[in-house]
Protein backbone atom coordinates (compact mmCIF):
# COMPACT_ATOMS: atom_id res chain seq x y z
CA UNK A 1 0.00 0.00 0.00
CA UNK A 2 1.24 3.29 -0.61
CA UNK A 3 1.05 6.56 1.25
CA UNK A 4 -1.75 8.20 -0.65
CA UNK A 5 -3.49 5.09 -0.70
CA UNK A 6 -2.93 4.53 2.91
CA UNK A 7 -4.74 8.19 3.60
CA UNK A 8 -7.70 7.26 0.67
CA UNK A 9 -8.81 4.90 2.67
CA UNK A 10 -8.72 6.67 5.79
CA UNK A 11 -10.74 9.95 4.37
CA UNK A 12 -7.52 11.71 5.45
CA UNK A 13 -6.03 14.89 3.79
CA UNK A 14 -2.29 13.78 2.30
CA UNK A 15 -1.70 17.49 0.54
CA UNK A 16 -2.40 19.05 4.70
CA UNK A 17 0.02 16.58 6.04
CA UNK A 18 2.75 17.95 3.32
CA UNK A 19 2.32 21.16 3.93
CA UNK A 20 2.95 20.63 7.59
CA UNK A 21 5.97 18.09 6.62
CA UNK A 22 6.91 18.92 3.39
CA UNK A 23 7.45 15.39 1.99
CA UNK A 24 6.31 11.99 1.71
CA UNK A 25 8.91 10.36 3.48
CA UNK A 26 8.51 12.84 6.75
CA UNK A 27 4.70 11.71 6.59
CA UNK A 28 4.80 8.75 6.32
CA UNK A 29 7.81 8.31 9.08
CA UNK A 30 5.09 10.44 11.38
CA UNK A 31 2.46 8.45 10.20
CA UNK A 32 3.64 5.16 11.15
CA UNK A 33 5.01 6.28 14.31
CA UNK A 34 1.39 7.09 15.53
CA UNK A 35 1.27 3.49 15.77
CA UNK A 36 3.79 3.78 19.03
CA UNK A 37 1.49 6.53 20.54
CA UNK A 38 -0.07 5.55 23.70
CA UNK A 39 -2.95 8.02 23.98
CA UNK A 40 -5.65 5.77 22.96
CA UNK A 41 -4.90 3.50 25.25
CA UNK A 42 -4.42 6.18 27.77
CA UNK A 43 -8.06 7.50 26.72
CA UNK A 44 -9.52 3.78 27.23
CA UNK A 45 -8.07 3.46 30.80
CA UNK A 46 -8.73 6.90 32.25
CA UNK A 47 -12.51 6.28 30.96
CA UNK A 48 -12.77 2.72 32.65
CA UNK A 49 -11.37 4.58 35.99
CA UNK A 50 -13.84 7.38 35.44
CA UNK A 51 -11.19 9.61 35.59
CA UNK A 52 -12.28 12.36 33.34
CA UNK A 53 -9.66 15.03 33.85
CA UNK A 54 -7.02 12.63 32.46
CA UNK A 55 -9.39 11.60 29.96
CA UNK A 56 -9.88 14.89 28.54
CA UNK A 57 -6.04 15.03 28.59
CA UNK A 58 -5.55 11.67 26.54
CA UNK A 59 -8.55 12.29 23.96
CA UNK A 60 -6.87 16.10 23.85
CA UNK A 61 -3.22 14.41 22.87
CA UNK A 62 -4.85 12.32 20.33
CA UNK A 63 -6.96 14.80 19.00
CA UNK A 64 -3.65 16.88 18.25
CA UNK A 65 -1.84 14.21 17.00
CA UNK A 66 -4.15 13.29 14.38
CA UNK A 67 -4.62 17.26 13.75
CA UNK A 68 -1.48 16.73 12.92
CA UNK A 69 -0.81 14.17 10.52
CA UNK A 70 -3.97 14.98 9.10
CA UNK A 71 -6.12 12.18 9.88
CA UNK A 72 -9.19 14.17 9.46
CA UNK A 73 -11.88 11.20 10.58
CA UNK A 74 -10.25 10.48 13.99
CA UNK A 75 -9.52 14.07 14.19
CA UNK A 76 -13.00 15.25 13.98
CA UNK A 77 -14.36 11.75 16.33
CA UNK A 78 -11.85 12.81 18.91
CA UNK A 79 -12.23 16.33 18.94
CA UNK A 80 -16.06 16.26 19.79
CA UNK A 81 -15.27 13.14 22.56
CA UNK A 82 -11.96 15.74 23.42
CA UNK A 83 -15.16 18.62 23.79
CA UNK A 84 -17.72 16.28 25.96
CA UNK A 85 -14.68 15.67 28.31
CA UNK A 86 -13.58 19.15 28.66
CA UNK A 87 -13.49 20.82 32.62
CA UNK A 88 -13.24 16.87 33.65
CA UNK A 89 -16.58 15.68 33.59
CA UNK A 90 -18.20 12.61 32.34
CA UNK A 91 -19.13 12.59 28.54
CA UNK A 92 -22.99 13.30 27.95
CA UNK A 93 -22.61 10.10 25.93
CA UNK A 94 -20.51 7.11 26.81
CA UNK A 95 -21.56 5.50 23.90
CA UNK A 96 -19.90 7.98 21.89
CA UNK A 97 -15.85 6.07 23.10
CA UNK A 98 -17.39 3.40 20.69
CA UNK A 99 -17.14 5.98 17.63
CA UNK A 100 -13.64 7.20 18.67
CA UNK A 101 -12.46 3.35 18.84
CA UNK A 102 -13.71 2.25 15.51
CA UNK A 103 -12.05 5.29 13.87
CA UNK A 104 -8.50 4.73 15.80
CA UNK A 105 -8.67 0.89 14.72
CA UNK A 106 -9.38 1.93 11.19
CA UNK A 107 -6.56 4.11 11.33
CA UNK A 108 -4.12 1.63 12.75
CA UNK A 109 -4.93 -1.11 10.77
CA UNK A 110 -4.79 0.72 7.30
CA UNK A 111 -1.31 2.01 9.23
CA UNK A 112 -0.19 -1.53 9.29
CA UNK A 113 -0.76 -2.20 5.77
CA UNK A 114 1.00 1.02 4.70
CA UNK A 115 4.21 -0.86 7.20
CA UNK A 116 3.37 -4.09 5.74
CA UNK A 117 2.77 -5.64 9.04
Amino acid sequence: MTLKECYEILGADLDGALKRLSNEKLVERFALKFLNDTSFEELDKALGDKNYEEAFRAAHTLKGVAANLSFSRLHDVSAEFTEMLRGGNAPADEAYMEIVRAEYTRTVEALKQLQGA
